[in-house]
């Protein structure tokens, strides 16, 4: 490092060339933040938000950054690494943040490539090559090669989010690493920028290149290439020797592979590059060779009594060659039993399964697919394996491989102080060790007083291992660090890895000593110096000085103080805190509507910001409660910057691996927020739209005119802040309630009916959009329900919810269950037309209150396409269903909380051509659209609805929520009709 002025006191002071303290880890003023964004064409954000953000990734560490960079081409990562240099500044190349082992965490400029950096460049298919920017998505370059049979090989479960440079990075694998390796494999070029700013091609040379280009005292890459000469002609033994023989190995830097290159005549340097963590070089682009996509598929899954029984089986399974060998533990198998969402996959394996066996093969034909699978059965089953299931239809396969996709989320979604965390998750060992290997494992677990889980890769010997540790304590910190020592030691005495995937980072850099031994370590750390001559890329991992024991994300220090007491009832263990801190950085949220589907995270998928994702904000909330950042949760500056952009979709709560629930967390903080600061007049409007809504209806058409007088809108966005782009709802001077009692009220009588039902009035359907409720009425009256609308209850409480008022909220759901109970008890059934109310029922009241009776009415309220499918209304019914096809858009809400399919299996039952959308929330969400500062917001993420409803073969849209229909129409020029409405048009 510079030596470093002293000051007065002899206490170190800021650096006066780069305005950064290096022992304090903070930028006294604001000179390196404007140096940097007068160099580089990309954003530079210096703000303590940013670099909290940067702070964490998927692993169980926290290092706040000096700051980030987004930088737009390799210029600009040359202009900042070359900066950087000169003034001995860290530098930390990062992708979608999803390292494990806490190696995209540093003090360091971080350069983010997945902003603008992240394109696929060309596609050669010819060559089966492709090239991409390195903040390429992976699940968007196969998107792109889709068209031509090919893909890049390697699967990691996080490829909708991961970035080709993290997957150079840390030397990417996947499930189907048995038949395809790792990523080094398939790398063919690399453009870099090494530790000074020089950009560069590193690629195929032959040994006489390497030799002639070494030059020790030279240029950077004069001194990669010496030192790689000096690896290949005075090493190349011990690496033989030490580095072990197995397919799953990322630990350390890849000499292997150059030693074994090397005795072809030839060496690619970059795949030197490949698995070094950034701290050889910042890749910028990279290309890669490509595979065909296999022409069909099929699995068998064998079941076992134990895990070593399993275990046992695995090296004669691999002489039948698959594609693919998981395992999923006891421990597991039963968690998944307790849990609704996988009671139906798990209902498919034999009620004494332990453990199984899930084995994919490759095949040309159906033939040659089922001979495979029949042959592993045949001889596999009857001896440790008890039985044998299979499957070749697209949906069994991905029932099978849903189960084993279950585990992450299963272990991940535990919200007490000790966590199944990973840093000893991969180690590997040869396939013939795992009986052993496992074996003396359970027994490190039984010496350290907890419990874990194994699965995953069983057939490259790559079993993830998450034990159970309270980090939070300095016995679970202990515990840590001895575990690991424990699981290095099997390492090296099965010949295995400290990691077979996830990389060394700062969990397992110290134990590549104790891997490797001491010469080799030391050439680790030559091949380190030769090319980054001050430790300056991502410095301390793979071979440096980090310890595994510090910066963790939750420490013996760590304490959380959330600055108010919950509002809402959490039934999770450490209820809000729980919630808050339940987040582990796996980035699922940052995953394309193209490449993840589901509804998590609109506002993100919009913006593509990190603040704006589901992690982002949960680590930014987390932060504020535990006093890494200044601000108070509840403060202004907060609710601005951090949660205003969340819109309460729900999608987290159902779409996030570990189901952080986002929405609910930011409705508390809203409550204290209006507790503490007040409340906008605004907030206040949407809170009560239900008075509002009333009235409106009163006055119609009055009321419609009004704002259709020039200048009207202009007025509502300057006064209260009602965007005037946007249409407003149209009010009905007969309301629902009020045609159902001028009809007469129920037109099948209550001894009659088969069922009863009360038809809730919510605020929108009875003001706004009653032909829906009336087609509601229709419907259910001719499948001989008797409908009545309850008069002694008031709103749903769903605006105040959503808006963080929480005593009217919790008022307006007491009033209705205590009408609706004693009615349900008598036989009564709830419904609503509008989703967003039956889920307030469904759901959100449980958080509102406690008590049998609002159990009895969540239990007991459906929307009103989930009645009709639940109770098979409309196979009294006659249909002639018109012969347009429908495209079907369901609400956010109801997708999370997995109700949102009963609308298209009844609209096919009545003779309608369905096209659900993998779609996530348009945009519109309640009151959000509506506010002048969220407008474009809005729109930015409809439009990702609007392409999908482009490309949908359907001729007519049907959507059941208002604020959808509001959006949809908006754009269109015609509010599409909801699915009771075209349930309704197709009755005969």
């Amino acid at each position: 490092m510079a030596e470093r002025n002293a000051s007065p006191d002899g206490g170190p002071v800021a650096d006066p060339r780069t305005n950064y303290d290096h022992e304090s880890g903070s930028v006294r003023r604001p000179g390196l933040a404007a140096d940097l964004d007068g160099l580089v064409a990309g954003d530079v954000r210096f703000d303590d938000y940013s670099r909290q953000l940067y702070a964490t990734d998927a692993s169980i560490y926290e290092v706040t950054p000096i700051g980030v960079v987004f930088p737009t081409s390799t210029a600009d990562v040359a202009a900042v690494v070359e900066y950087c240099a000169e003034r001995e500044i860290p530098v930390l190349p990062r992708g979608g943040g999803t390292s494990l082992a806490g190696q995209a965490v540093n003090e360091a400029v971080v350069l983010d490539f997945t902003r603008h950096m992240d394109a696929v460049l060309s596609v050669d298919p010819g060559e089966r090559t492709a090239r991409t920017q390195a903040g390429a998505v992976l699940a968007e370059l196969n998107r792109a090669l889709e068209p031509h049979d090919l893909k890049f090989a390697p699967d990691p479960s996080t490829a909708n989010r991961s970035a080709m440079g993290g997957a150079v990075g840390n030397n990417t694998t996947g499930a189907h690493s048995l038949l395809y390796g790792k990523t080094d494999a398939y790398v063919e070029e690399l453009e870099v920028v090494l530790a000074d700013g020089t950009v560069t091609t590193l690629g195929e040379v032959t040994l006489d290149e390497l030799r002639a280009g070494a030059d020790p005292d030279g240029t950077l890459e004069e001194r990669l290439y010496a030192e790689a000469w000096r690896i290949v002609d005075e090493e190349a033994d011990e690496v033989r020797e030490r580095f072990p023989d197995i397919k799953r190995n990322v630990s350390g830097y890849n000499l292997d592979t150059l030693v074994a290159e090397a005795e072809t005549g030839a060496v690619n340097l970059a795949r030197l590059i490949v698995g070094s963590e950034g701290t050889l070089a910042v890749v910028t682009e990279v290309t890669v060779s490509l595979e065909p996509v296999p022409e069909t598929t099929a699995l068998g899954l064998l079941t076992y009594d134990g895990l070593l029984d399993a275990m046992e089986d695995v090296d004669d399974i691999l002489d039948h060659d698959p594609a693919a060998l998981e395992v999923l533990d006891g421990v597991l198998v039963d968690l998944a039993r307790d849990l609704e969402e996988f009671a139906d996959v798990i209902d498919l394996l034999p009620e004494r399964t332990d453990t199984f066996l899930l084995v994919e093969f490759y095949a040309d034909t159906d033939a040659e697919r089922r001979e495979k699978v029949g042959r592993l059965l045949d001889d596999r089953v009857g001896d440790r394996a008890f039985d044998g299931l299979e499957a070749y239809e697209e949906s069994d396969q991905e029932d099978f491989w849903t189960m084993r996709k279950a585990s992450t989320p299963i272990l991940l979604s535990r919200t007490t102080d000790a966590k199944h965390i990973a840093f000893v998750e991969d180690v590997a060992v040869p396939p013939e060790h795992l009986p052993e290997f496992i074996a003396d494992f359970q027994e490190v677990f039984e010496d350290h007083d907890t419990i874990g889980s194994f699965y995953a890769h069983a057939g490259p010997g790559c079993i993830h291992v998450r034990p159970l540790v309270d980090t939070k304590t300095e016995d679970g910190v202990e515990q840590l660090e001895s575990i690991a020592d424990a699981a290095t030691d099997l390492a090296v005495q099965y010949d295995g890895a400290v990691s077979g995937e996830h990389g060394d980072g700062r969990a397992r850099t110290q134990w590549n000593r104790k891997l490797y031994g001491e010469r080799l370590w030391n050439v680790f750390r030559d091949l380190k110096t030769a090319v980054d001559p001050d430790w300056l890329l991502n410095p301390g991992t793979v071979c440096g000085d980090v310890d595994m024991t510090e910066n963790l994300r939750f420490d013996a220090d760590y304490e959380f103080d959330a600055g108010f007491g919950p509002a809402l009832n959490w039934d999770n263990e450490n209820g809000l805190q729980g919630m808050a801190e339940l987040c582990h950085g796996c980035g699922d949220c940052r995953g394309t509507q193209e490449t993840t589907g589901g509804v998590m995270c609109p506002t993100y998928r919009a913006s593509q910001e990190e603040i704006t994702a589901t992690r982002g904000r949960a680590n930014l909330l987390r932060q504020a409660m535990s006093g890494d950042l200044d601000d108070d949760a509840a403060d202004v500056e907060f609710m601005h910057e951090v949660l205003d952009l969340c819109i309460g979709c729900k999608g987290c709560s159902k779409d996030c691996p570990s189901e952080v629930d986002l929405a609910k967390l930011k409705i508390e903080v809203a409550n204290e927020h209006h507790a503490r600061h007040g409340s906008s007049l605004r907030d206040r409007l949407f809170a009560n739209i239900d008075a509002l809504n009333a009235l409106g209806s009163a006055l119609a058409p009055v009321s419609n005119w009004a704002a259709k007088v020039p200048g009207a809108r202009t007025v509502m966005e300057k006064t209260v802040g009602i965007a005037k782009e946007r249409s407003l709802p149209t009010f009905h001077r007969e309301s629902l309630v009020e045609w159902f009692d001028e009809r007469g009220g129920a037109q099948v009588s209550e001894a009659d009916a088969d069922r009863r039902v009360l038809l809730f009035p919510d605020t929108y359907t009875t003001y706004n959009a009653p032909e829906a409720g009336k087609a509601a009425v229709r419907v259910l009256e001719a499948a001989n329900v008797h409908v009545q609308i309850p008069e002694d209850v008031t709103g749903s409480g769903r605006p105040p919810f959503s808006k963080g008022f929480l005593d009217r909220a919790r008022e307006q759901a007491r009033t209705n269950v205590d009408a609706l109970a004693p009615r349900i008890g008598d036989g009564w059934d709830v419904v609503l037309v509008e989703p967003s109310d039956a889920v307030m029922f469904q759901s959100d009241y449980r958080d509102l209150l406690t008590g049998e009776d609002v159990e009895t009415v969540a239990a007991n309220t459906y929307g009103i396409m989930e009645y009709v499918d639940a109770f098979r209304l409309d196979e009294s019914l006659a249909f002639d269903a018109p012969a347009d096809s429908l495209t079907y858009h369901g609400h956010c809400h109801q997708k999370a909380t997995q109700k949102d399919h009963h609308a298209v299996c009844v609209l096919r039952r009545a003779g309608y051509t369905v096209d659900p959308l993998d779609s996530g929330c348009c945009g519109m969400a309640g009151s959000f659209g509506y506010e002048a500062e969220h407008y474009s917001m809005s729109k930015a993420i409809g439009r990702i609805l609007f392409e999908q409803v482009d490309d949908s073969p359907g001729d007519r849209v049907v959507a059941p929520g208002a604020s959808c229909r509001t959006q949809l129409g908006d754009h269109y020029d015609e509010k599409p009709p909801t699915p009771v409405e075209a349930l309704d048009r197709a009755r005969r």
